[in-house]
């Protein structure tokens, strides 16, 4: 089975690279130097114009941690319907509760609201206090899949965990390794995780903002290439 190259970049020259290099679906933020954010309707709709593989964009009101107030929640729910006019794919977002879980009430409404848009539950859950609990929160959202990094500082330290996610989810949920990921481990976090999906940004090789569009292309060639061998 073929292992899907998601890529999160921030422009739409950077998407365009990311698609010639490889990359099967993009994750579209604003901001990726604070984590990501949600990028405004302009650049959705570019996006959606020029890249042809499906893109989920990311639905963060802010930086900094994932307890919202009732005023960002109701912007979270204002920039999904944005997401739905722009025609994406789908939506990466993540709630918690003050006692680091997952807030399973308004998450799950957001994913409701999505519909049929899929719905990534992001890397907000390396935050939770537990992660096998939440995971099983996370799929009581209805969230098709979690992006983690398996709760450590980037995909290749928390492989273990990762590994143990992805046998935990069975096919209930699509667990998503990133952070960190780069053309020299790539393959180690694929085979040893046996997920059926990877997320990089490529932050560790590039600098976010930069605009070397090509080296941007060939370094994505090279985690797809890595991928392909380990199917």
């Amino acid at each position: 089975m073929s292992i899907l190259l998601e890529i999160s970049v921030e422009t739409v020259e950077a998407a365009l690279a990311a698609v010639r290099g490889g990359a099967q679906r993009i994750e579209l933020c604003a901001d990726l130097s604070a984590g990501g954010l949600t990028p405004d309707e302009g650049l959705m709709q570019k996006a959606r114009e020029l890249v042809h593989v499906p893109i989920f964009t990311m639905i963060r009101p802010r930086a900094g941690d994932f307890v919202y107030s009732a005023s960002e929640y109701e912007r979270m729910r204002a920039d999904i319907e944005m997401a739905k006019r722009a025609r994406m794919d789908g939506v990466v977002l993540g709630i918690l509760t003050r006692g680091r879980g997952v807030d399973v009430e308004r998450t799950r409404e957001l994913v409701n609201l999505a519909r049929p848009l899929a719905v990534t539950f992001h890397r907000a859950f390396d935050d939770v206090a537990d992660l096998y609990i939440g995971l099983e929160e996370v799929i009581k959202t209805g969230a098709a899949r979690v992006l983690t990094s398996g709760g450590a500082a980037g995909a290749p330290d928390g492989i273990e965990t990762l590994a143990r996610l992805v046998a935990a989810a069975k096919e209930r949920n699509i667990v998503l390794p990133g952070g960190g990921i780069n053309p020299s481990n790539v393959l180690q976090v694929a085979r040893k995780t046996r997920a059926r999906e990877i997320h990089s940004g490529l932050g560790s090789v590039l600098a976010y903002g930069q605009e070397d569009y090509k080296l941007f292309e060939d370094e994505v060639r090279k985690l797809a290439v890595q991928l392909a061998s380990a199917t």
